[in-house]
């Protein structure tokens, strides 16, 4: 398909660095394993469940708050994530959770006018564009969204089936997957011709409690060389590029480091992930997330020990602390005050003590 944003003009991304103290500049900063000026950043990536929100509301957060406005009501730094699937939105609609669309060649072939489109990419374009003035004023971090090469697949063929494809359709999973990373392709040079966004994220979820959800041979010939095309298109832009994959992700750690990922989040800790471990693993690996959620329920001094066994990571750098994926319902709005009055406490210490091994 023909790029139409190319057919007009996009002001190039500027590469001016933001004033210190602001939410791009700090986050720039820890993931360039430098000290902020006053603390790390406090961002939820994926903060809450509607359901927390609906709790909440009961207890005294104010009704109409967008996503922004709560992340500002709590005092948090705005992170914006931005990005666009390769499918149309309705051609999932009314297809059962973990069913898929796609079984054979034919599948494909059928709905491929529905993907993959210009319009996805001008719109996200679009949107990078309306946010421009306040990303480069420093106001707020941009995470750029890309559909990955194993969330992506498992998506159109349905979560057993797509298991079962790497052995029964090696075609097709590599032609989606060639497919998919054009498209990426596309979509990081028509953002990146507007912004210089501060991250770019892969959507995967490959690992759960137990470990990876494929073997490292089917990595490298699936997903290894997708990865390689893709990457270094957002980091020559100077974008870090970061994978989402939920529960043990320890073991893949040195299969994303070869495909050139720059670091890992969420980091749940209910799937046995340690922080400290993985920096003293890998003391350049990035890293977001990490602190457990089951704790915020706890009270304060349970709160104030998770930040505690954080803390040496916090001083390194490379690290930036958020719940390790979407407050739970279970939390009430006061725990999470607490929490974030903690946050705010050990951002500020993090960036103020000395770094101890």
């Amino acid at each position: 398909m023909k790029d139409e944003s190319q057919d007009r003009h996009i002001p190039e991304a500027s590469g001016a660095s933001p004033p210190e103290r602001t939410p791009r500049a700090r986050f720039a900063k820890v993931f360039a394993f430098e000290r902020p000026a006053d603390r790390l950043p406090m961002v939820e990536w994926a903060a809450w469940w509607d359901r927390t929100i609906d709790r909440w509301k009961t207890e005294g957060l104010p009704s109409g708050l967008d996503w922004e406005g709560a992340l500002r009501h709590f005092g948090l730094d705005v992170m914006v994530c931005i990005g666009g699937g390769p499918m149309d939105g309705d051609l999932m609609r009314g297809v059962p959770h973990g069913r898929g669309i796609v079984g054979d060649e034919a599948d494909y072939e059928r709905i491929l006018p529905r993907l993959y489109s210009d319009a996805a990419i001008e719109q996200v374009a679009a949107r990078a564009a309306d946010l421009r003035a306040r990303h480069e004023r420093g106001e707020i971090v941009i995470r750029i969204w890309l559909d990955g090469f194993f969330w992506y697949p498992r998506t159109l063929f349905g979560i057993e089936n797509h298991l079962f494809a790497f052995h029964d359709r090696p075609g097709l999973m590599r032609r989606i997957n060639r497919d998919l990373a054009a498209f990426n392709r596309r979509m990081l040079e028509a953002v990146c011709a507007v912004i210089t966004p501060d991250m770019v994220g892969f959507a995967e979820d490959m690992s759960y409690n137990n470990g990876p959800m494929l073997s490292r041979e089917c990595f490298n010939e699936f997903l290894l060389p997708y990865y390689r095309e893709v990457i270094p298109a957002a980091k020559k832009h100077g974008a870090k590029v970061l994978v989402d994959t939920d529960g043990m992700v320890e073991p893949m750690i040195p299969w994303l480091l070869d495909a050139g990922f720059d670091g890992v989040y969420p980091l749940e800790r209910q799937a046995g992930v340690d922080i400290p471990r993985i920096r003293a693993m890998y003391p350049r690996l990035l890293m977001m997330g990490g602190y457990d959620k089951m704790v915020m329920d706890k009270g304060e001094a349970a709160m104030r020990a998770e930040f505690e066994r954080l803390l040496p990571v916090m001083r390194r750098g490379g690290y930036v602390p958020s719940v390790d994926h979407q407050t739970p319902p279970g939390v009430s709005l006061e725990d999470y005050r607490v929490y974030v009055r903690l946050l705010g406490e050990y951002a500020a210490r993090a960036a103020q003590e000395p770094a101890r091994t």
